[in-house]
């Protein structure tokens, strides 16, 4: 296979359907072998299986591909470290980490409870921080011993973590932390040979078929189905590539044909008094900046 990723090794978390699924056969199709990670847990987080990893892997392998499925649960340090081994004890090598894990617990505000929270908080945050801490030591041994890798690191944030998502505060709350890891490890794993971007993707899974039902449905008349996951994979296999030399610390969203550049936050409009103001002449001056400033996107589903 000759392909953006040949000879490359990838680790994909949440790789049993929808986008997971989509990245791993993409990254597969260019090259890649590909360590397929899934609990095959419900849209809520709950009960586990096997089958839905084994079955990608099947996929790969069908199409003269080569993969191996990794079962383990990667918001553990075990299960994180584990997912690294496998991708070295398999293939030898690690070059690329798609963080992609994660489910869904939507309640408003107040009627969603602590462990809705701390559910959703550790399937997205945690489960990106723990598989990119355990690549990132094996990256920065190899960069010490004087083998600095060519590594890539992809992250998922989404829309809800750029603009929030009325009645996805926890999700919303955790997808923006990843924007904030990804600027971070970009930071501090450049010198080891490392990239870390983050995509912010939308398409058609479990996650948002049923939440967003019209909006993904696909075409009935077998034109372009904006809303297929494997829409957003190209942008993904690119960015886990070392075509992509160069590009690291930014956000995408992807949907459809479209690829955005996101930009963050940027100072805009701005006084400095050279004193302290009193509180009147603080929201004063407040009100005047806001007048001048941009006016920023609506949340996802107010209004």
């Amino acid at each position: 296979m000759n392909g953006l990723c040949t000879g490359r090794v990838a680790v994909v978390t949440g790789a049993g359907r929808g986008l997971g699924r989509a990245h791993a056969l993409a990254l597969a199709a260019e090259g890649a072998a590909v360590v397929v990670n899934d609990l095959g847990v419900g849209v809520d987080g709950t009960g586990s299986g096997a089958g839905p990893a084994q079955q990608v892997v099947e996929e790969i392998r069908a199409r003269g591909g080569r993969a191996v499925a990794h079962g383990g649960d990667i918001a553990t340090t075990e299960g994180a470290a584990s997912l690294v081994r496998m991708a070295l004890e398999s293939y030898g090598r690690l070059d690329a980490l798609v963080n992609n894990a994660g489910f869904l617990r939507d309640r408003m505000l107040v009627n969603l409870d602590e462990d809705d929270w701390d559910a959703v908080m550790r399937v997205h945050l945690k489960g990106h921080f723990l598989p990119l801490k355990h690549a990132a030591a094996h990256w920065r041994g190899e960069a010490k011993a004087g083998r600095t890798p060519t590594a890539r690191v992809v992250n998922t944030s989404s829309g809800a973590g750029l603009l929030g998502s009325v009645g996805q505060g926890n999700y919303s709350a955790a997808k923006a932390g990843i924007v904030g890891l990804t600027l971070v490890a970009a930071a501090e794993l450049a010198r080891y040979g490392v990239q870390v971007n983050a995509v912010a993707p939308a398409a058609r899974t479990r996650m948002t078929e049923a939440t967003f039902a019209e909006t993904m449905a696909a075409p009935g008349d077998g034109g372009f189905d904006a809303m297929a996951p494997e829409n957003v994979s190209p942008l993904v296999v690119w960015l886990a590539s070392p075509a992509s030399a160069g590009v690291t610390g930014r956000v995408f969203e992807a949907e459809g044909g479209r690829i955005t550049v996101m930009e963050g936050w940027r100072p805009g409009p701005t006084v400095d008094k050279g004193a302290r103001w009193t509180p009147a002449q603080a929201g004063e001056t407040a009100l005047q900046l806001l007048a001048e400033a941009e006016v920023p996107r609506p949340v996802y589903g107010a209004g």
